[in-house]
């Protein structure tokens, strides 16, 4: 196989609406591996190979429209036998498109061939198709001591297609329906072919539809264009949701607008609001860390993430004790699945709840929300569920002998770690050794911390003044806490965690960097941290490890100990401009930018923490997940961290304090930022050595923005 059809077969592209995605390789085929068709965490579509004759069409090109909303696979036809009286095609004769989109949870293919030769040929198009409803836990690697059973594919319409269906063990008849616009030439097993009379100059289309249940009238040309058209029209809306980035670089402008657009593919319009997926393929269900720190990077933008998430994660807070769920009254979700082994209960991620930063960030969220918006209504409707979270929060951490909130798994089946780094390996003493539980997180306690915080805020906003000093005394103990206990004066840093016995976990990672974001340290202590996430053994050139090299069970190819996750760098970045450091918030702008460029505008989940190279790019890690929703993100909140901008809704004021461009930008514009019932126009431009800031358009001249330099 040549270099370029091997690259085209291991690539993948992604699309998703709702609760459906599809991954497929560079041919838009679906074959092995992790492609498919989903829906709700199983697989509906395990093959979907497209041949001409015998033969894999040489590809062309193939790319997902920049809307995130078409896949479209140029290619042409292979040296092709003469069939019947038709003379044999040359190779490079007939141009093969297939394009296809999602729309209501059903596939929509058109596949089109046009003879460019002056001859007519008959083209035998082939596509075998196969459901295996595998769940995506088995897809992952995870093996089942038993299935469920394939039921007899049922005709749908003879030869225009065919209904797959398993009965799982939970008693759920599942189904998987492919429909063809004509009806197949032949019919073998899972293989139709349709013998195509290809016309010079003349146009042939076959379309296809693909859902869990028939989609009623067969597929056909107009089917096709209405869905299309509606699919486009709901993304070009959900794309225009918030305020907008535009600057002088049409590479920064574009990697922006990629970030726009794959949150726009990730966010799913739930009853509570819209909700941003974690990431495709593996986490295209709702999340609650992702979600909420995803809706903190873009809070500035857009609230309305914000919004829809704390509605989501309120409605589904947990009600009991299940150390099964690792659930308890008042614990946010941690994630939720709807596939047949979660149905079961072979895992615990139907609704599970280990995460011991979930909650403490979900508070952090409402707080941020409200200083925001100034939306008291929504603030007032979330209460009791604020209330409910900040008491488990409460709970927990007068268990613990430092008053730290720490975690320990209920059972073996959930997960080990229940922070953000939730891999077994990634949480250690200095010498490798692993810690006794219950463990207590360094940045779990700065949420903790920022979470009694924004109770206390909100406590004065609701004139409460006995709940108002209750929180922020439980702030200030957090505070001292983690100052005597996390911090290690002789490296000038704060450990990863403190372990069961009360023993630091002496590491130095990336986790002080989310202590910064959250505003507990003091002046000196944050300039330390700063210093030492900006020095070479966490920061590559391209991002900041997770985990500084020569650590114990540093290894830049892991998925924690040394990997460079975009989301945890934005965060550290954020942090960092916090205590006024932005000339590092800027350096690491650059530094994911020009990671993106390599990886086709687009940050991955995580990539490998290899030290930059110059003329070499950043080394993919393999199984990540892209898009991710905190990475897309991630790009929002180094922009912010760069410029100093905070809103404040509650004030109806704007403030902005020492703004930064990134570097080779001049200009940066701010369109539609929401402000009460107004919305402002902001311009940064650089003069001379200095950063200037200005209200154009609407809003122009408004007395509510206000510029420190």
């Amino acid at each position: 196989m040549d270099p370029a059809a091997t690259a085209a077969l291991y690539s993948t592209h992604v699309l998703k609406d709702g609760d459906s995605f599809l991954v497929a390789n560079g041919y838009g085929d679906v074959e092995e591996g992790s492609t498919g068709l989903f829906r709700d965490d199983t697989r509906l579509l395990s093959m979907f190979r497209l041949r001409l004759g015998d033969t894999q069409p040489a590809l062309l090109s193939a790319a997902v429209t920049a809307d995130n909303v078409f896949f479209l696979a140029h290619m042409t036809n292979r040296q092709l036998p003469p069939l019947g009286e038709t003379a044999a095609a040359a190779h490079g004769l007939i141009h093969l498109l297939r394009a296809r989109f999602l729309f209501e949870e059903r596939l929509f293919e058109r596949i089109t061939l046009m003879n460019y030769g002056t001859n007519a040929f008959m083209a035998p198009l082939r596509l075998e198709v196969a459901a295996d409803f595998r769940d995506m836990f088995e897809v992952r690697g995870q093996v089942r001591p038993a299935r469920g059973k394939l039921l007899d594919a049922e005709a749908l319409m003879g030869p225009n297609g065919v209904i797959f269906r398993y009965e799982g063990l939970d008693q759920v008849v599942r189904k998987s329906a492919i429909a063809f616009s004509q009806p197949a030439s032949s019919v073998e097993g899972g293989t139709f072919e349709f013998l195509l009379q290809l016309v010079p100059g003349v146009e042939q289309s076959l379309f296809i539809e693909v859902g869990s249940e028939p989609g009623g009238p067969m597929p056909s040309r107009e089917r096709h264009r209405d869905a299309a058209a509606k699919a486009r029209k709901r993304m070009r809306s959900r794309g225009r949701r918030g305020g907008r980035v535009r600057s002088s670089g049409p590479l920064f402008d574009a990697w922006m607008q990629r970030s726009r657009a794959d949150l726009a593919l990730l966010t799913s319009e739930l009853e509570t609001g819209p909700y941003p997926y974690a990431g495709i393929p593996w986490f295209s269900t709702p999340f609650g860390r992702d979600a909420v720190i995803t809706a903190l990077q873009t809070l500035w933008l857009d609230p309305g993430i914000a919004r829809g998430v704390l509605g989501f994660l309120a409605a589904h807070q947990a009600q009991e004790e299940s150390s099964f769920l690792d659930s308890a009254p008042g614990k946010i979700m941690h994630e939720t699945r709807r596939g047949e082994m979660s149905a079961l209960r072979e895992l615990p991620f139907g609704r599970y709840y280990g995460g011991v930063d979930t909650t403490p960030l979900f508070v952090m969220l409402a707080g941020a929300y409200a200083r925001r918006t100034g939306d008291a209504a929504f603030v007032d409707a979330l209460w009791p569920a604020l209330i409910a979270a900040t008491g488990w929060i409460e709970r927990v951490c007068d268990a613990n002998r430092d008053g730290f909130l720490d975690y320990a798994r209920g059972e073996n089946t959930g997960l080990s770690n229940q922070g953000w780094k939730d891999s077994e390996d990634s949480v250690f003493h200095a010498d490798g050794r692993f810690p006794k539980g219950p463990i207590a997180l360094v940045e779990v306690q700065g949420y903790a911390y920022a979470a009694f915080r924004a109770m206390a805020e909100l406590a004065e906003l609701r004139r409460d003044e006995a709940g108002m000093q209750v929180w922020a005394g439980r702030a200030a103990r957090m505070q001292a806490a983690v100052e005597a206990k996390f911090w290690m004066e002789d490296q000038g840093f704060y450990g990863i965690a403190m372990d069961g016995d009360g023993a630091l976990c002496g590491v130095r990672s990336s986790n002080p960097g989310h202590l910064l974001f959250c505003g507990l340290p003091n002046a000196a202590r944050a300039a330390s941290v700063a210093q030492r996430l900006m020095q070479n053994d966490f920061h590559t050139g391209w991002g900041l490890r997770t985990l500084a090299s020569g650590q114990a069970r540093y290894n830049p190819m892991s998925y924690h100990n040394g990997s460079i996750w975009p989301h945890d760098t934005a965060l550290c970045a954020a942090g960092i401009a916090r205590y006024g450091h932005r000339a590092a918030a800027v350096e690491l702008l650059r530094s994911a930018f020009e990671t993106a460029v390599h990886f086709d505008m687009r940050l991955p989940e995580l990539f490998c923490g290899f030290r930059r190279v110059q003329g070499a790019p950043p080394i993919a890690y393999p199984v990540a997940c892209m898009p991710q929703a905190w990475a897309a993100g991630a790009p929002f909140m180094l922009l912010q961290a760069c410029l100093g901008v905070e809103i404040d809704g509650m004030r109806g004021e704007i403030h902005v304090e020492r703004p930064h461009l990134p570097d080779g930008i001049d200009e940066v514009r701010l369109h539609d930022v929401a402000l009460g019932g107004e919305r402002i126009d902001l311009l940064f431009r650089r003069v001379g050595e200095r950063v200037g800031m200005f209200v154009e358009g609407k809003g122009a001249g408004a007395p509510a923005v206000r510029l420190r330099s």
